[in-house]
């Protein structure tokens, strides 16, 4: 765990097209464990639509940080967070085929860019 909790984030405009693969941006490196494929991890995150701005999902609303294996996750979770450290944000843009799939897949944001903020917290 970190000493000090950060904030929910803001996330930035992306300039440019919307991306076609997965985006890594780091915001913040962190200085803990290193996340690998197939941890269990604890995050805070925001989950925005790339295209409309348009919060979808946020740890930090419901108060509490979630924990989950990564080979549960969106495809985009588990090539993008893998080399993150504990105490880091990073900021992932995951096109459909890494989020939820092509428009008309059954999840409501199936055919969606989506982009997330994650707080790395820990590493199991």
């Amino acid at each position: 765990m970190t000493d000090t909790p950060k904030t929910k984030p803001e996330v930035d405009f992306y300039e440019g097209p919307e991306p076609t693969e997965l985006v890594i941006i780091d915001l913040e490196e962190g200085t803990g464990a290193e996340a690998y494929p197939g941890a269990t991890v604890e995050v805070h995150y925001l989950g925005v639509d790339f295209e409309t701005g348009e919060e979808f999902d946020s740890s930090w609303n419901r108060g509490q940080s979630i924990e989950f294996p990564l080979s549960g996750l969106i495809k985009g979770w588990q090539d993008g967070i893998p080399g993150m450290k504990v105490g880091g944000r990073r900021q992932l843009i995951c096109p459909p085929h890494l989020a939820y799939g092509p428009a008309g897949g059954g999840h409501r944001l199936s055919g969606r860019t989506l982009t997330f903020v994650i707080d790395l917290l820990g590493v199991n």
